[in-house]
């Protein structure tokens, strides 16, 4: 474990602590499931923009995939009776497609990816917008999906399913980026793309790869919140979730200039930001006020990572000064007489 998330989970213990003395609600077993559900939900789009951010890129369309992938989702199965495991290879699919060509367009056009995905971004809420008229998509009454309801939305010893995913694709995404040699390759890439291209390692086959696991997992995600919410209005759907993912990221450790950061920093990033949107709510605060917490958490997230960053360069520089300047040892000579 990285000092960095030492310190995060220490800081997770410390709010935890100070929320629960402040309402010992917090603590309530509706509300740890509940916050516990709101982890699951939040994590696995997280989770999404990790991969793509330890290449040193940017995801700004997870909210407004997560809108357009959902309402796909509740009009396949419930317009036309589409077979539930069929919409959901469809969903995952057309998640795969869209990282496919946020991935082109970086590596082979040289686009900025703040560009790309910002324009992502707009192009997929107008889409979701015009695909339902600018209507609310959801579950008309009587529509009844008793196992796709419990797999998404259920829970299995009062643990929700959410947090269960949540949990297992943690798992695999710490498997991939700390023990395998495509992780490697995303960090070297994030590092110093071009060291990483001399070395042998195929920058833009892992660029592409990495936008196209955050838009797979970001499609996932569009389905659990279309369970969990029931309806779907796309001009609000997924509002700002971009940011929430950036958020957690960072505070996990991933720096924004990519090559840095770890997947248990992200787990603890969410629940860190969780348990502060449900401070907010326990003491009654605005909910808009959400987004102000979660812009502060990322500006001070950014400005600790700046300062960590330039103390550790400086550090490196004067050990290196030190180890130049250095006087050179003269062997010693023997004190035999000739």
């Amino acid at each position: 474990m990285q000092k960095k998330d030492i310190g995060l989970a220490v800081l997770v213990l410390v709010v935890g602590a100070v929320v629960a003395l402040i309402n010992p609600r917090f603590l309530s077993p509706i509300n740890l499931a509940n916050t516990a559900n709101l982890i699951g939900l939040f994590g696995l789009f997280s989770l999404a923009e990790a991969f793509v951010i330890v290449t040193a890129g940017i995801e700004l369309s997870v909210g407004s995939v997560i809108a357009l992938l959902g309402v796909i989702f509740v009009d396949l199965i419930v317009t036309h009776d589409v077979p539930w495991p069929f919409a959901v290879l469809v969903v995952l699919a057309l998640g795969g497609v869209f990282g496919l060509i946020h991935g082109w367009l970086i590596t082979r056009l040289n686009l900025q990816p703040f560009i790309v995905t910002l324009c992502g971004l707009l192009i997929y809420r107008g889409v979701a917008r015009f695909y339902t008229k600018d209507g609310t998509a959801g579950f008309s009454f009587g529509d009844d999906f008793p196992v796709l309801e419990w797999l998404v939305s259920g829970r299995t010893g009062g643990v929700p399913h959410s947090i269960l995913a949540f949990t297992v694709v943690a798992v695999i995404a710490w498997f991939v980026l700390h023990r395998t040699v495509f992780g490697r390759h995303l960090y070297a890439v994030g590092k110093n793309a071009e060291a990483a291209r001399y070395s042998g390692i195929n920058t833009k086959r892992v660029i592409m790869a990495a936008y196209v696991i955050c838009a797979v997992l970001t499609g996932l995600s569009a389905i659990f919140f279309a369970m969990y919410t029931r309806s779907i209005h796309p001009a609000s759907h997924g509002n700002f979730y971009e940011l929430y993912a950036i958020a957690a990221a960072v505070l996990g450790g991933f720096s924004l200039r990519g090559g840095e950061g770890s997947i248990f920093g992200v787990v603890l990033g969410v629940i860190l930001l969780q348990m502060l949107q449900n401070l907010v709510n326990l003491l009654g605060i605005p909910s808009s006020l959400n987004f102000a917490v979660m812009g502060s958490v990322i500006l001070i997230g950014v400005i600790a990572d700046t300062q960590i960053a330039r103390h550790r360069d400086a550090r490196r520089q004067a050990n290196a000064l030190a180890r130049a300047t250095a006087p050179t040892p003269q062997p010693q000579q023997s004190s035999n007489p000739a």
